[in-house]
């Protein structure tokens, strides 16, 4: 058009129809482009999906009944076939087991062709919903996924309508239907258990793990049935729920220590928070292996080189890492198989940490 000899006011611009509206096609670039929102969050919103929130849904489709919009099925046949990527969202990775899962699962799936997108939560579910909404832009062809603490049935399944494999690793939703690999926690602290009630120990204390997420429920299970086996009683003032750090296992070795009764050993829901309650120890004059007896969860490489080396136990982190990934290629040649669980049985991995049981001095906070 030439700008310089514009249309009088009123008039109808050359590319518009009697009443004003464009002519041609409305696309999903085009309702983008007016909406301000990416071309995946429209389309995810024309199908009614659960991971767009209700007002942008109802927003988008009314402008596009509004504007005639008509879905291109040759393009959205396009978008419905492979892009060989994996979305693998997990909840942390500065501890160094999720280093271990992700270098295991990259490898498993690039050996199949595909690329894998990361993306964290923190343990915080609506930066998961945020994260695993922007990763679902991607149309990835599988979801791994370790649920922040919190999570619902809902946020996996919101996930799933969109029609991408959804695979849990580490920790999962139970109940949820979905593929599960990890490791049978609920043995595994039980048998940290049985091995410091063999030296003798009686009064156990438990660091770390709490109820909102999967692992925390199942290794304090783990817990009450190793001592349930050998004939010990819940001692609920024995239990230091928290997060899986070093700080916060050094806080929970200070309580402990400071009970009118303290525990002479302890399983912790974690290597790093075995590494805090280590640091505790020394702090007040103890040396694990001779004063206290600790056992940690998981055998991260750090732990052998610990002074003095850690006594833990071993939960095959590759190998429930490369299994999810197996997990995701199955659900994807074929989304209606049954429910697969790949768990793998933990073992004891006994170093210098733990020993017969001594009488522990109260420590006052």
């Amino acid at each position: 058009m030439d700008e310089t000899n514009p249309p009088p006011p009123g008039a109808a611009h050359p590319g518009a129809s009697p009443a004003g509206a464009p002519i041609g096609k409305v696309t999903l670039q085009g309702l983008a482009r007016e909406l301000g929102l990416s071309t995946a969050t429209i389309s995810l919103a024309l199908r009614d999906s659960p991971m767009v929130a209700e007002a942008t849904r109802l927003k988008v489709q009314e402008a596009a009944r509004a504007r005639g919009y008509v879905a291109n099925r040759g393009a959205a046949a396009l978008r419905t076939a492979r892009t060989n990527i994996v979305a693998l969202g997990l909840h942390d990775i500065v501890n160094p087991s999720f280093t271990e899962l992700l270098a295991a699962v990259e490898d498993a799936l690039s050996e199949a062709g595909k690329t894998v997108l990361l993306g964290v939560s923190q343990e915080d579910v609506a930066r998961q919903t945020r994260t695993l909404g922007t990763l679902a832009e991607y149309r990835p062809d599988a979801f791994l996924v370790s649920p922040a603490a919190h999570s619902r049935v809902e946020d996996l399944k919101a996930l799933a309508s969109t029609g991408i494999a959804v695979v849990q690793v580490t920790r999962e939703i139970e109940g949820s239907g979905f593929d599960f690999a990890g490791s049978d926690d609920v043995t595994g602290v039980a048998l940290g258990v049985a091995h410091l009630v063999e030296l003798g120990h009686r009064r156990i204390g438990m660091i770390g793990g709490f109820g909102a997420i999967s692992t925390g429920r199942k290794r304090f299970a783990g817990y009450k049935a190793g001592l349930a086996a050998a004939g010990i009683p819940f001692d609920p003032t024995l239990v230091m729920e928290g997060p899986g750090l070093r700080a916060e296992g050094r806080k929970a070795m200070a309580r402990l220590l400071a009970l009118d009764e303290p525990p002479t050993a302890a399983v912790c829901f974690n290597d790093l928070s075995a590494f805090g309650a280590l640091m505790e120890l020394q702090a007040a004059g103890l040396l694990a292996g001779r004063d206290f007896s600790l056992v940690g969860y998981d055998d991260i490489e750090e732990a052998r080189v610990w002074y003095p080396p850690l006594t833990t136990v071993h939960t095959f982190i590759p190998e429930y890492g490369r299994a999810a990934a197996t997990l995701a290629l199955k659900r994807i040649a074929d989304p209606g198989r049954p429910v697969e669980r790949a768990e793998m049985t933990p073992e004891l991995v006994v170093r210098a940490s733990t020993c017969a049981p001594v009488p522990v001095k109260r420590r006052p906070l």
